[in-house]
């Protein structure tokens, strides 16, 4: 579909430390250690990759190798009911917040095969899952543009207001400035030690500022379909083609999972976080819905070749990844990106953000095509269960019919929603690893919670137009 090619990147599920044989410091390769499991064939060793869960009994560790691999682990085996039904199982060994596993659970068993045989023509029940900080701790985009700005893997524009359609005159200048013309276009930015180059692009994608703190977009765009500093990062690798981005993004999976949790990096002159892990709750339930019957998508706002890389860890291959996907030129990415329900190609105008993630699922998943893709379906055309932890996610995450599952990192919109709870449907759970402390203030969902497609900011209104009232932060 869409040219895309499947990846066979290693599966491996990482709880806290990773340890991989033949390296510093690493476990014994042998899986047989108190708290360690192998995965057979992965990274390229004999014996497997061996994760090492610090505090953990052997049960529990391959109870989490079967997040890994696909397969059901002990203390998770399927339950045979009655009836003969396969009622797959959560895992009873991962820590969830609250009721939040067994409520999970009563939706697998409600939807999924242990509810019974499904008639001639059914599509099964669908699960869709954000990826960066939903399904792994760490945004995994930012880990493959510092480790390709760390090893010098982008290429200088003729002109930098070339990238993006909002990039500002005062950004472009900074760019030009910080990274020069020595280097030729089409050449190898020297980003590993020219820290200003670096330092420019790298403040572009995070704050949508120049180092100066001038404002690095301007212009008109919805803020409902894209942001421009989002579709920055696969303009920044135009001239690649994907098969080279996916390469640097599984050599920065390899460097952020053998890093410690916890442990930074130095790109430019900044401190970024230095680690990814996928969080073993997640997999968990990744695997427990497809062994349900599921059919469980990604959907995500980084570029696509990156996702799918990391998304071939927890058993999803590209055909069920979406995110942006450049227009490719003679085989290379270029600074457009496909459109949705209707929309042409563009510079980053619709990308898969807030609404335009709707849009995919509808578009790719449900066959909804048109701008009948931008808009909520009958109940019958939408996922089950969606899960997300920003913004950015909270109009699919909503679209969901049975549970709607938020990892707080203290986003005003989603969380409003989440708290609020209108229907008995969403779940709030802290982030797995590293969760955050409270947030003092309350949300402010009745002046500014929700951002318009101007960009302004409104109250959060229910489904039947009443306002949400600002909730406290209760979930940690």
């Amino acid at each position: 579909m869409h040219g895309r090619l499947r990846c066979t990147a290693a599966i491996l599920v990482a709880a806290a430390t990773l340890a991989v044989p033949g390296t510093a410091g690493a476990a014994p390769g042998t899986g047989t250690d108190p708290g360690t499991f192998a995965v057979p064939g992965t990274a390229g060793t004999a014996r497997g990759t061996v994760l090492t869960v610090p505090g953990t009994g052997a049960g529990a560790a391959r109870d989490l190798a079967g997040a890994a691999s696909g397969t059901v682990g002990a203390g998770a085996a399927p339950v045979v009911s009655d009836a003969g039904r396969h009622c797959p199982r959560l895992s009873a060994k991962l820590d969830w917040y609250g009721d939040n596993r067994a409520e999970l659970q009563r939706v697998i068993d409600r939807r999924g095969t242990c509810a019974g045989e499904r008639r001639s023509g059914d599509r099964p029940p669908v699960a869709v899952f954000d990826w960066d900080n939903t399904v792994t701790k760490n945004d995994v985009t930012d880990a493959t543009l510092a480790w390709a700005l760390r090893n010098d893997k982008l290429l200088r524009p003729q002109r930098w207001g070339d990238r993006s359609q909002w990039l500002s005159p005062a950004a472009e200048r900074a760019l030009t400035r910080a990274c020069g013309t020595a280097t030729g276009p089409r050449e190898t930015l020297p980003t590993s030690t020219d820290t200003a180059c670096a330092d420019e692009i790298f403040e572009i994608r995070e704050n949508a500022a120049t180092m100066s703190g001038a404002p690095a977009f301007t212009g008109e765009w919805d803020h409902r379909r894209t942001v421009p500093e989002y579709a920055w990062v696969p303009q920044l690798f135009s001239g690649r083609t994907p098969a080279e981005l996916r390469g640097y993004a599984r050599q920065a999976r390899e460097k952020s999972l053998a890093a410690p949790v916890g442990s930074t990096q130095t790109v430019g002159t900044r401190t970024l976080p230095g680690y990814v892990r996928y969080y073993p709750q997640q997999a968990d339930l990744i695997r427990t819905l497809r062994s349900a019957g599921f059919d469980v998508y990604i959907v995500s706002a980084g570029s696509e070749p990156v996702t799918e890389v990391w998304s071939a860890g927890v058993g999803i291959d590209s055909e069920h990844t979406i995110a942006i996907r450049s227009v490719l030129d003679r085989g290379r990415i270029t600074s457009r990106n496909e459109g949705c329900g209707g929309t042409p190609a563009s510079k980053g105008a619709d990308i898969p953000y807030i609404d335009g993630k709707r849009c995919r699922i509808n578009e790719e998943v449900f066959g909804v095509t048109g701008a009948a893709a931008w808009e909520r379906q009958e109940p019958a055309r939408r996922i089950a269960l969606g899960s997300g932890d920003a913004d950015t996610d909270v109009t699919f995450v909503g679209d969901a019919t049975d549970a709607r599952l938020v990892l707080n990192r203290n986003k005003s919109e989603i969380m409003c929603r989440a708290y609020d709870d209108a229907d008995g449907r969403w779940l709030v759970n802290p982030m797995f690893i590293e969760p955050l402390a409270p947030k003092p203030d309350r949300y402010a969902c009745s002046t500014a919670g929700y951002t318009r497609p101007d960009g302004a900011t409104g109250p959060v209104r229910r489904d039947d137009g009443s306002v949400i009232p600002d909730q406290a932060d209760t979930a940690h």
